[in-house]
């Protein structure tokens, strides 16, 4: 087998941050958008099904080798962690919180992909620029955190409410460690099948919920308004298959906690889209804390940025 791969495109680099950055940013819009006909785990089951299926059709197609196990294993394992745990989540609490809200909690992944990448940890915790991000971070978090976390005490759900914003911070802890088990683990070098079983097996799983919780005795199909239809197929085919591949993708051939800062660009799309469209709002503090996590990010990749220093000649 060979061993050397050659290096992507700079431009199929960029084209994915953008997808990645840019659609993902408005998947919280869009989600809670199809939340008005769909019940969550019916949500989560549909659109991970529907999109797994039509890229294992696109796999077939392609004579890619899609029916091994020993490339399905890793990939079913990753899909249970990011998007039955990691998305769930979202999907699940946007009943209760804003988009923007949700977006912006999310905010903290780059800090567990840092934390939970131990054959990193070398480089990444003993650089300056990394450590000084990380306690940034954590101070962004308390700023986009602190008024929300009042409210919620003196309001009447405000246990609902720090309990949905819990699950939250495990379902950040849980993508970051299922992104990090991707890249490490992933045998299959393509993009599009490990996509796909990683679907499949979350839309799959979504089912014993809709079950348990009763979604499925109480849902009536015809009752869901054309507007959930049309942000569900959105969700389908921009947030996974074109979003969800393209995340995939970059985890192969980019740094992890480069490929993490997706999550520092999506609350800005997110927030655009709640403020204009939801009628939610946002408040000056929670704009200094999602601006003080930019700042994190950009500390905490900063050596990745700098150019090497030239080694001078030895002297004759």
């Amino acid at each position: 087998m060979q061993t050397e791969s050659k290096a992507p495109s700079t431009l199929l680099v960029v084209l994915a941050f953008a997808t990645v950055y840019i659609v993902w940013g408005s998947t919280y819009f869009f989600i809670q958008r199809a939340l008005a006909g769909f019940p969550p785990f019916i949500l989560g089951a549909f659109r991970f099904i529907v999109a797994g299926l039509l890229m294992l059709g696109w796999s077939v197609l392609q004579g890619e080798n899609v029916f091994s196990w020993k490339a399905m294993k890793p990939a079913i394992i990753t899909g249970l962690l990011l998007l039955l745990v990691g998305n769930g989540v979202v999907i699940w609490v946007e009943q209760f919180l804003p988009s923007a809200m949700v977006a912006i909690m999310v905010s903290m992944s780059p800090l567990w992909f840092v934390l939970l990448d131990k054959p990193k940890w070398s480089e990444n915790l003993t650089n300056k620029s990394t450590i000084l991000g990380l306690l940034i971070g954590f101070a962004g978090v308390v700023l986009l955190f602190g008024e929300k976390i009042m409210v919620s005490m003196s309001s009447l759900n405000s246990t609902r409410d720090l309990f949905a914003m819990g699950l939250v911070v495990l379902g950040s802890m849980a993508w970051a460690g299922g992104s990090l088990y991707s890249k490490y683990n992933s045998v299959s070098q393509s993009a599009t099948v490990n996509s796909t079983w990683q679907m499949l097996a979350a839309g799959v799983a979504f089912f014993p919920g809709a079950i348990l919780s009763g979604e499925i005795s109480r849902f009536d199909i015809a009752s869901i308004p054309s507007d959930a239809w049309l942000a569900t197929g959105y969700l389908i085919a921009f947030g996974s298959i074109a979003g969800f591949s393209a995340y995939v993708w970059l985890l192969k051939v980019q740094p992890a906690t480069k490929v993490s800062t997706y999550a520092y660009v999506n609350p800005v799309v997110a927030v655009i889209l709640g403020v204009f469209f939801a009628n939610e709002s946002i408040t000056p503090l929670q704009i200094s804390g999602l601006i003080v996590i930019l700042v994190s990010v950009l500390l905490i990749n900063l050596h990745k940025y700098r150019k090497p220093k030239p080694v001078a000649a030895a002297a004759y």
